[in-house]
Order: C-alpha cells, then sequence, then structure tokens
C-alpha cells in the first residue's frame, strides 16, 4: 500500500483540507447526519428507564452535604463513545477563562448538583469547551452541547460524574 505524505511541499493546506472535507474528516465541521442526538434517559443502562426514588421526593437541604447524598449509578453506556453527539440540559459552572465557562457540568434539570443532590453519575456529564470559552448567562443556563462524546468517571467537588464531552459547539437552547 502507498502513501502519500500530506505535509510535502506542494500540497497545499487547501487541498489537504478539501480532500479531508470531502471525506467527512475534518475536525470542527460537524455533518447532520454525522450527529448522534442523545435524550438524558439515553444515558441509563439498558433495561433502567427511570431515575432512582431518592431524586422524585422531598429533599432536607439542611442537613447532609448535597454531594454525599448522590445516589449511586447502575452503570454507564459506552455505546457512543468517541462519537458526535448533541445534548441538552443545563449550566452548572466550575472553571471560567475570563467571563466565559470553560468547563461544566451539564446536568438534566435546574437545581442538580447545588440546590439538591447531584443525580447518579450516569446523569452528568463534563463538558470542555475545545475552541473558546462559553459566555454564560449564569447557573442553570439551559444549552445545547455538541462534541465528543465518551463515558468518563470524574470526580467533582459536586459530584460524581460519568460521562465527558469535548464540546465544538455550545449554544442556547432553543426548544
Amino acid at each position: 500500500m502507498q502513501t502519500t505524505d500530506l505535509r510535502r511541499p506542494g500540497v497545499s493546506r487547501r487541498a489537504m483540507l478539501a480532500g479531508l472535507a470531502a471525506l467527512g474528516c475534518v475536525p470542527g465541521q460537524l455533518r447532520a447526519e454525522d450527529v448522534v442526538e442523545l435524550e438524558w434517559k439515553d444515558l441509563l443502562p439498558e433495561g433502567d428507564a427511570t431515575l432512582p426514588g431518592e431524586l422524585s421526593g422531598v429533599v432536607q437541604h439542611d442537613s447532609a452535604d448535597l454531594a454525599a447524598q448522590q445516589p449511586p449509578a447502575t452503570g454507564v453506556r459506552s455505546d457512543w463513545n468517541g462519537m458526535t453527539v448533541r445534548l441538552s440540559g443545563f449550566i452548572v459552572p466550575l472553571d471560567y477563562d475570563g467571563t466565559g465557562v470553560t468547563v461544566f457540568m451539564l446536568v438534566p434539570y435546574v437545581g442538580a448538583c447545588i440546590h439538591v443532590p447531584p443525580p447518579p453519575a450516569n446523569q452528568l456529564v463534563l463538558v470542555t469547551t475545545t475552541d473558546r470559552p462559553y459566555d454564560s448567562d449564569g447557573l442553570f443556563e439551559p444549552v445545547t452541547v455538541t462534541g465528543m462524546f465518551g463515558a468518563a468517571a470524574t470526580s467533582t467537588q459536586l459530584a460524581e460524574v460519568g460521562y465527558a464531552i469535548s464540546a465544538d459547539r455550545v449554544e442556547p437552547y432553543a426548544g
């Protein structure tokens, strides 16, 4: 099999990108058919269709640390590891660059991890922005995130997290 060194003189960057674009391989250029639309229920293991009962009841806000009340996850799914996905949820900021959020947890409902116990790890996604920080309107802003997805156990001060997205795009939720 013959290989070609695309870095050699004579092959312009434009020609190389045009060739990769024709194959659908250029990072940052997402084609709609390449993006998997996910919902929060999709992140639960097969056969587990409900959230734990602890999340549906009344929460004692003045008792223990909320992170200590996080229910255990029943597992994570690896079906979409390495794929580009789109998922909507609410921002819980973790790190900033100036006024923009660079790292945040994407949570399925308002109040998660701050005002009520965190959902199980399989219902939390750690998002890192890849190109530039996202100018958030504040805590629990509804957004849609598109980017590379993977199961990735991570521990934060607020909760254990089961998934991660390297975000190519973060947009206000359009409903």
